[in-house]
């Protein structure tokens, strides 16, 4: 077959399908990280991040070119989730700045935004790697410039793209040796690929479910029955579209979905620059249109009396949206509005114990999540908006979440964001001891990033496959140290790996261990392992926190 040209309604398909097939395969994906860690996310976190777009697009019912560049644009760079989703968010923000100008695609045009996509997402990356899903990427551009002076067939384009894509990615071991010592190819190379390899299904006319909706678990179904016999609380399932006089800043887009909070349930709030989709359960639909009037004008006014027509497939499709928008954003409950301040600090966290160590520490504001769940770019800006401060800190406490930090500082206009570059917890924790409310914001950003240098990290989890790493022969349920920068023991003893792991990581210059066990843990275990570093080491002084961290057993700092 021959497509000489992609409409908005093949584009839609081609979306959705490309989303839907990376979501099948995340788990896949995910047994594709380098370490053999129970908390490998890549999959996941590209999956979260184009179904946060998918879910958009899907909810727009008579759909142009140029909204659904903006849903895909808006949505995956709002849900995006560790540094593959930031990377895969921002593919679809150069391909989507090109091809929003115009009403159908022929190869000439998404040769054009292919190579505005690579541009964009190379620009992002403060020190790109080869091997990555940027080298994929950039392999499917540089095919797609040799080939649109020879064809005009969309169909023979995709599929030639596609096999060298498909041949970069093979070539990923080559380009970075720890891949090739895993035995596996860059996963988020793959991820793309599953997005590429999804659209072109689409493209071909293969059958495909384009419903987003997944098959209930048994929880899920008791759920369901559960939300359905519920008594209907909001009478009204009200919808409308407000159409701009000036787009929303994120500080109005979440004022306003606060007020409909404050009115209703089964929030649904889409926004691009130009109009604002919204679905909310209300008893009175007036103050919603009353609200959204302050906006704009209003477009496609819906409301269905639900307690009249028991219409219960709408009302449990539109509060399980709900719940999961609500799962997405995983930041701290609410705090009462704060007294406004010069300068605050945002904290990612992953157990109880440490969050109280951080509040302890004068956090403003903790995002759960971090290694088990990394958060979204707006689960970052939901805590900025938060934070009544001119100046506010983040502080990622993982690798995995600067570029989405980065990416929520990029976005917010209204206040000063400065990420601090913090790879792990105790990092995290120094450099809020650090951190002297009488200085400037420059003056605390200089020391904290100072100070975060000096300290090692090491934690200590388990192993979820075979492989070879760092030199070293794992096993599944292994117990692996992991350091920094590789893993540093691994053995079948939890103490005496991790002790091995300490032994790596003291020298001449420490002079505190600080342990933190996770919730598998007692502190009984802890105040053992600790009484074991100071006979070992008895000039160190060794200190022992609850964490309550999921996964890891131990996470221990050296300074």
């Amino acid at each position: 077959m021959e497509v000489k040209t992609i409409n908005t309604e093949l584009l839609k398909k081609m979306f959705l399908a490309g989303a839907k097939n990376l979501d099948s395969k995340k788990e896949w994906i995910n047994e594709l990280n380098v370490f053999p860690v129970p908390d490998g996310d890549t999959g996941t976190n590209m999956s979260m991040t184009i179904m946060s777009a998918a879910k958009e697009v899907a909810s727009i019912e008579e759909p142009t070119i140029a909204t659904l560049s903006k849903a895909i644009s808006s949505g995956s760079l709002r849900g995006a989730r560790g540094n593959s989703g930031v990377i895969l968010s921002q593919l679809f923000r150069g391909f989507c700045k090109v091809i929003k100008e115009y009403d159908e695609l022929d190869v000439r045009i998404i040769n054009d935004a292919c190579q505005k996509a690579v541009a964009t997402a190379y620009k992002a990356v403060m020190k790109p790697k080869e091997g990555t899903i940027l080298t994929v990427a950039k392999g499917a551009a540089d095919k797609a410039a040799e080939l649109v002076d020879e064809t005009d067939d969309i169909v023979f384009y995709m599929d030639a793209i596609i096999k060298e894509a498909d041949h970069v990615l093979d070539m990923t071991p080559e380009m970075l040796p720890v891949l090739k010592q895993a035995g596996v190819v860059d996963s988020g190379g793959q991820g793309l690929m599953q997005v590429l390899k999804g659209a072109y299904d689409a493209l071909i006319g293969k059958e495909i479910d384009y419903s987003l909706e997944e098959a209930p678990t048994a929880s899920k179904a008791a759920e369901a029955t559960e939300t359905t016999e519920e008594e209907i609380k909001f009478g009204y399932c009200t919808e409308f579209i407000i159409l701009l006089e000036k787009p929303l800043t994120n500080k109005e887009e979440l004022e306003y979905k606060a007020y409909l909070e404050s009115i209703g349930d089964s929030i649904v709030v889409v926004a691009d620059d130009d109009l604002v989709k919204t679905h909310v359960h209300t008893n009175d639909p007036g103050l919603a249109l009353q609200k959204a009037l302050s906006h704009g004008q209003l477009s496609r006014i819906k409301i269905d009396n639900m307690r009249e027509e028991h219409q219960e497939k709408l009302i449990k499709d539109a509060e399980k949206l709900a719940k999961a928008q609500k799962e997405e954003a995983k930041a701290a409950p609410a705090e009462p509005e704060m007294p406004h301040k010069d300068m605050g600090v945002i904290t990612v966290s992953i157990g109880d114990g440490l969050n109280e160590i951080f509040r302890g520490l004068g956090v403003d504001y903790i995002i759960e999540g971090g290694q088990t769940m990394n958060p979204s770019t707006e689960d970052m800006l939901n805590a900025i908006s938060k934070v009544n401060a001119d100046h506010i800190f983040i502080l990622p406490n993982n690798k995995n979440i600067i570029m989405a930090a980065n990416q929520a500082a990029s976005l917010t206009e209204d206040k000063e964001i400065i990420v601090i570059p913090t790879t792990t917890v105790p990092q995290g924790i120094t450099a809020l001891v650090n951190f002297i409310p009488d200085r400037t914001p420059e003056e605390n950003k200089e020391t904290m990033t100072e100070e975060i240098s000096i300290v090692k990290t090491g934690q200590i989890t388990y192993a979820v496959r075979d492989t070879e790493i760092d030199g070293k022969v794992i096993k599944q349920d292994d117990y692996m140290g992991i350091g920094d920068k590789s893993i540093l023991s691994v053995g079948k003893d939890l103490k005496e790996t991790t002790l091995e792991m300490v032994e790596q990581m003291v020298d001449e210059d420490s002079a505190i261990i600080s342990i933190y066990f996770g919730s598998d843990m007692t502190e009984d275990d802890a105040n053992a392992l600790a009484s074991d570093l100071e006979e070992k080491y008895p000039d160190l002084e060794v200190e022992v926190n609850d964490g309550g961290q999921p996964i890891y057993y131990y996470i221990i700092s050296i300074e």
